[in-house]
């Protein structure tokens, strides 16, 4: 009964999502105001109603259905049976519609009052769409409601990596809501281009939308780190996985976007970078669905693969493919009747600052396909490392914190010396300071020093900024108004890129591993810290066996594991344990046993004495702040995204 339910569901959605397009092709030919509303609701009632049908059967155990068999068993606690979801392809699909047509409703009925306007028509046709592709990889090929074949009373379980954390319940949500949220300046990228009308106040009007879906998107990487440090017990939080690439490549292009499009506003320029940049951001979030489900691409992050591959690939093209032609047809009305006056202007250091995000999109890209290309020419498997990454990586974040500390305080058009100093010589005072005291303390490596100068000389330009905000609305006599500031969202995110930075730095350049031999009631100072083993024990429940060890760090008690799953897999995984807090973090992991190797799933070293356990101990200063930073980033894109209407920021 839940499978026919579910696809008939999925069936309605799609005759939505037909009604739709067909509805906007008419008003558009009649040039009549359309009414597509009702078609996007039906579209969120039918996709409402497959995905509650899937929970149900998720949470119940219904394993007639083949993805609840192979994702789910009776055992499965509730926050991962509800996670099981967006565990595989088909699934993940159905999270995906699902937002997509809330996105879709929230546009329409947002510019309910403009649905007459031709741009609002036909990127409301666009949206309707990119909804209908999905739902016919849904209705076809990765038919979520497919019938199990077999008759069984036990599902296969989620992967062990997918219920050892409730990360899992909040990181592919944001993200995947990062990824819909940039359907919507492609959607008007296109219409905007087949109307003609790229001069009209759309482009900034849809940076609100891509602001929105950056966060979201900044806030998922961040929170996808976070799990990887908490449970993969390596101790890292990016390896430039592909999958973890195929996040960040669309964040790149987004993030070059958000600020190019400031200097159409203002001056008239970068036409063709923001619709280009509108069309390639969308189109990566396509290339990253193929990377990650595919399975053309070995990664510890993608739990899926299919046959799917052609089709996401060729949607990918076909993306990029119109939008490119589209800008070459209309490339007489993109064409800027000025020029950047000035290297040094905001105009000049915003080219900068697109070059390089973009510039480094093309890096991590060439980097994550290499291993495609390579074996689809000569056979062969080859990788491409973190230090490829890290080498264009380092000197990007340094020059990114240097154009953050300059680009809100310089002038349009000219430089003036005199005044660009007066804003900016606290900010440079500060950072020498700053600089002297981390000396003072002997933080010696100059690349460490050279981070923290310009971070903190970027912070003090974003300070400065949200002074005059604060001050210009107090003027007004209207004090809480700088909420809603244009500039403020903006600079609360650069406050917090450089927070997540400076974590970064500082804890890759000071990060200490070791390992240590206890035995039960033995001690020991690793980089500062006490270490104290006391024993361990054996945990057995109906969803896992799991070997803890009682280890204490400073007066804290912590207890890392390694843990062995029921169902799908009897792999042992590590469960790491983390002592932490604003200033540094105590990473231990369970890294062997000595004796006869009786201890379920721990690797075996017969030359330690019985009972001993081989820690492995990470001490990484200031990584807290990379979390804490990235929740800054993510507020001020909500700001940003609430920031005044249009006509308000001219008027102001």
């Amino acid at each position: 009964m839940i499978s026919w339910v579910g696809r008939i569901a999925l069936y309605v959605a799609f005759f939505a999502a037909i009604g739709g397009i067909t509805t906007q092709a008419v008003a558009l030919r009649s040039k009549k105001q359309s009414h597509s509303l009702k078609w996007a609701l039906l579209l969120l009632v039918g996709i409402s109603v497959a995905v509650g049908d899937m929970q149900t059967a998720l949470i119940t155990h219904n394993f007639s259905l083949a993805y609840v068999a192979e994702n789910n068993a009776t055992f499965t606690p509730l926050i991962y049976s509800i996670t099981g979801m967006w565990s595989a392809l088909e699934g993940s699909l159905l999270l995906w519609s699902l937002i997509l047509s809330t996105l879709t409703v929230g546009v329409i009925y947002y510019y309910r009052r403009e649905s007459d306007d031709s741009v609002v028509s036909w990127a409301t046709m666009v949206l309707f769409i990119v909804g209908a592709f999905f739902l016919f990889i849904m209705a076809g090929p990765a038919d979520p409601f497919l019938r199990n074949a077999a008759h069984v009373l036990q599902g296969a379980g989620p992967n062990a990596l997918l219920q050892d954390n409730p990360l899992v319940a909040i990181h592919p949500p944001l993200l995947y809501s990062g990824f819909v949220g940039f359907t919507v300046p492609f959607a008007f990228a296109i219409a905007m281009l087949i109307t003609g009308r790229v001069q009209d106040r759309w482009p900034l009007e849809q940076r609100r939308w891509t602001v929105l879906a950056w966060g979201l998107l900044s806030v998922g990487i961040v929170l996808g780190a976070w799990w990887s440090y908490q449970v993969l017990g390596w101790g890292g939080f990016w390896g430039w996985d592909p999958v973890e690439n195929a996040a960040l490549l669309p964040w790149l292009t987004a993030t070059a976007y958000i600020h190019s499009v400031i200097v159409q506003d203002r001056r008239g320029l970068f036409r063709v970078w923001n619709l280009s940049l509108a069309v390639a951001t969308f189109s990566l979030t396509v290339l990253g669905t193929f990377f990650t489900r595919s399975g053309v691409l070995i990664s510890v992050h993608a739990f899926s693969s299919s046959t799917l591959g052609p089709l996401l690939i060729g949607f990918f093209i076909v993306c990029l493919g119109v939008g490119l032609g589209l800008i070459a047809w209309r490339g007489d009305r993109l064409r800027s009747p000025v020029g950047v006056d000035h290297p040094l202007s905001r105009e000049g250091l915003f080219i900068a600052n697109n070059v390089l995000f973009v510039g480094f999109a093309i890096v991590v890209l060439l980097g994550t396909i290499f291993p495609l290309l390579y074996q689809a020419i000569n056979g062969g498997q080859v990788t491409v490392g973190t230090p490829y990454f890290a080498t264009i990586a380092a000197p990007m974040s340094i020059v990114l914190l240097f154009l953050m500390s300059l680009a809100p305080l310089v002038s349009w058009r000219t430089v003036d010396k005199a005044v660009l100093w007066t804003r900016i010589r606290f900010s440079a005072w500060s950072a020498v300071l700053v600089v002297a005291l981390l000396i003072a303390f002997n933080v010696r490596k100059p690349a460490v020093l050279l981070a923290y100068f310009l971070g903190t000389a970027a912070a003090g330009s974003a300070l400065r900024m949200i002074r005059s905000i604060i001050v210009t609305a107090t003027r007004r006599a209207n004090t809480w108004s700088f909420l809603r500031a244009p500039t403020l969202g903006g600079m609360v995110a650069h406050i917090g890129i450089v927070i997540l930075a400076l974590g970064i730095v500082t804890s890759t350049s000071y990060t200490t591993r070791s390992e240590v031999t206890l035995s039960p009631g033995q001690s020991t100072i690793v980089s500062g810290e006490y270490v104290k083993y006391f024993g361990l024990h054996t945990l057995k429940d109906s969803l896992r066996t799991s070997t803890q060890l009682i280890v204490l760090i400073g007066h804290h008690e912590v207890k890392p594991a390694i843990t062995t799953f029921n169902g799908r897999s009897t792999q042992a995984v590590g469960t790491p344990a983390i002592d932490s807090s604003l200033l540094r973090d105590v990473y231990v992991t369970f890294d062997a046993v000595g004796g006869n190797g009786q201890t379920s799933g721990a690797q075996v070293q017969n030359n330690l004495p019985a009972g001993s356990v081989v820690l492995g101990i990470t001490v990484e200063p200031l990584i807290a702040w990379l979390w804490i930073g990235g929740l800054i980033v993510g507020l001020g894109s909500i700001l940003s995204f609430l920031r005044r209407r249009h006509n308000d920021e001219v008027s102001s």
